[in-house]
């Protein structure tokens, strides 16, 4: 086991669960905080990548660059949806949502790929429903605007794109992790600078920009190269159970810090949301050998 790479996906993952707390603190609003943060990794990465000399040695290909654009637009869009849901909604709940990406890969993997869904797909994707129905309390909205401005939304399509995010990246297999961030990150600079409102930056205190350097240059840039220096070298059922460190990280920081205490039902349905994703990811071998 490469005990050096555990060590550096576990700090990114610890460090990534902090990304709510510093996002509250920006002050200013989702799409300028993720306009700022694509410009702080694409500086960031992009000199890694020059100093490193991977740009040298990079293969492109047209049909992989049109696909990492496209998947480049879909990381930007997730990026705006959660920090859109931490404006609306409390950091764990948003989190917890956030977290149901890996049973929207489940989906669009039968979907698109054809591969088959088995009774523990389905049991995981149920279970997974009636906890985010337990999280957001549903009985308390009596329309879809209440749903709307709840948060709810904005932490579903999060949760949706980062799926189509982790789906389309799946189909680039000869970039680098740095070529394909830094294009993606630049995309984002250049799909998201016409409807920036430049003015929410004017009056900011040191502490907002300190916050907003953070998740620029610390929740992207380093949490990125930490993540993708490990990431390749680790078996995938460890990388499966280290990320979890993150919404950990996030729960416990809005528990302590944001003082936020979750009723009864939502901490049943933060049980349950991960209870039906470990589910889902820990198949035991010899069930998927029965299976197959």
């Amino acid at each position: 086991m490469n005990i050096s790479a555990m060590i550096k996906l576990t700090v990114s993952m610890a460090i990534f669960g902090s990304i709510g707390f510093f996002t509250v603190h920006t002050g200013i609003p989702a799409l300028e905080l993720v306009f700022i943060r694509c410009i702080c990794a694409t500086l960031f990465l992009g000199m890694l990548w020059l100093l490193t000399g991977g740009h040298k040695t990079e293969q492109w290909s047209k049909k992989e660059v049109v696909r990492t654009l496209i998947c480049g637009i879909f990381i930007v869009l997730n990026w705006v949806f959660l920090f859109k849901a931490f404006e609306e909604m409390s950091i764990s709940i948003a989190i917890s949502i956030y977290n149901l990406a890996p049973i929207f890969v489940l989906i669009l993997g039968t979907i698109f790929l054809k591969e088959r869904l088995t009774l523990r797909n389905v049991l995981a994707i149920i279970i997974c429903f009636l906890g985010s129905i337990l999280i957001i309390g549903i009985e308390q909205f009596t329309s879809f605007k209440d749903l709307y401005q709840s948060g709810f939304v904005w932490a579903i399509l999060s949760a949706i794109f980062y799926a189509l995010t982790v789906f389309t990246s799946k189909t680039i297999h000869h970039l680098s992790a740095y070529a394909l961030t830094f294009t993606q990150t630049f995309v984002g600079i250049i799909l998201l600078a016409p409807f920036s409102d430049f003015t929410v930056f004017e009056g900011l205190t040191m502490s907002n920009w300190l916050y907003i350097m953070g998740t620029g240059f610390i929740h992207t840039g380093f949490v990125y190269y930490l993540f993708f220096d490990s990431v390749r070298l680790l078996p995938t059922i460890i990388v499966s159970v280290l990320v979890f460190v993150d919404p950990v990280v996030a729960i416990l920081l809005d528990m302590l810090l944001l003082d936020f205490m979750p009723t009864t039902m939502q901490t049943v349905g933060i049980i349950l949301v991960f209870t039906g994703i470990i589910y889902t990811i820990y198949t035991p071998k010899q069930k998927i050998k029965t299976i197959t």
